[in-house]
C-alpha cells in the first residue's frame, strides 16, 4: 500500500499523529510519531513535524506549538535528542519547518504546564503551551500514547499522515470510540488537503 509505484507516497516522509484528548488536559494535544518511524533521522524529524503542523492547521490551530521532546531542556551532548531538538529549532529558522512555532529540547513537563516552565527558568514562545508533541522515538511516543490511554483515561485518534491522503491506523485494542475518531480526524484532514490543492491550482 505504501509503495512509491503505488502512486500513494509522496516525497514526504510518512509519519503517524495521535490526537490525544485528556481528561485532565485543558486541550487536545497532538503526540507525533508513535506509531511509524522506529528510530528517525533528523531529515524524518523534519517531516514528522511539519506532518503535524499541517494536521493542527486542519483542526483550526492557525500557529501550532511545536515542542521536541527529551528527557532534559537543555542541548547536551551525551543526550542525542537533545542535538536534534536544536538543529530541528534551527531548520525551523531557516524556512524547512513552516507553518508553525518550533522549541526543543524541552522535557514534557516544560512543553505542557507553564508552572513547570516558569519554576526552570524557561523563556519559550512554545513551553508550557505546546498543541504538538515530538517523540525522539517511537518507543518514547507509544509509551507515552499508551500511557495517556490506559492510565489517564484519554481518548486517542490516530492517523498516518504524508501520503496524498490521510491513513486510518488503529489498535487491535482501541475503543470503538477511538476508532470513529480516527475516521472523523482522516476526513478533516483531507478536506484540508483538498483545500490546499484547490488553492495551489487557483495560484498557477
Amino acid at each position: 500500500m505504501t509503495k512509491k509505484e503505488g502512486g500513494l507516497r509522496t516525497e514526504r516522509r510518512l509519519s503517524h499523529c495521535f490526537l490525544i484528548a485528556v481528561p485532565t488536559y485543558a486541550r487536545p494535544i497532538i503526540v507525533t510519531d508513535a506509531a511509524i518511524n522506529i528510530l528517525p533521522s533528523l531529515e524524518d524529524k523534519r517531516d514528522i513535524c511539519q506532518n503535524a503542523i499541517e494536521l493542527a492547521h486542519s483542526l483550526g490551530i492557525a500557529l501550532p506549538k511545536v515542542a521536541i521532546l527529551s528527557a532534559v531542556e537543555t542541548v547536551t551532548p551525551k543526550i542525542p535528542s537533545t542535538i536534534e531538538a536544536a538543529a530541528l529549532c534551527k531548520m525551523a529558522d531557516r524556512g524547512q519547518i513552516k507553518g508553525g512555532l518550533v522549541d526543543g529540547p524541552l522535557a514534557l513537563d516544560n512543553a505542557i504546564d507553564l508552572d513547570a516552565a516558569a519554576t526552570k527558568g524557561i523563556i519559550s514562545p512554545v513551553a508550557g503551551m505546546a498543541d504538538i508533541l515530538v517523540v525522539p522515538n517511537l518507543e518514547a511516543g507509544n509509551m507515552l500514547a499508551k500511557q495517556l490511554t490506559f492510565m489517564a483515561d484519554a481518548e486517542a485518534a490516530g492517523i498516518v499522515i504524508g501520503a496524498r491522503v490521510p491513513i486510518v491506523l488503529t489498535s487491535r485494542a482501541d475503543s470503538a470510540n477511538a476508532r470513529l475518531a480516527s475516521c472523523a480526524l482522516a476526513v478533516l484532514f483531507a478536506a484540508e488537503l483538498s483545500r490546499g490543492a484547490a488553492l495551489l491550482k487557483a495560484a498557477e
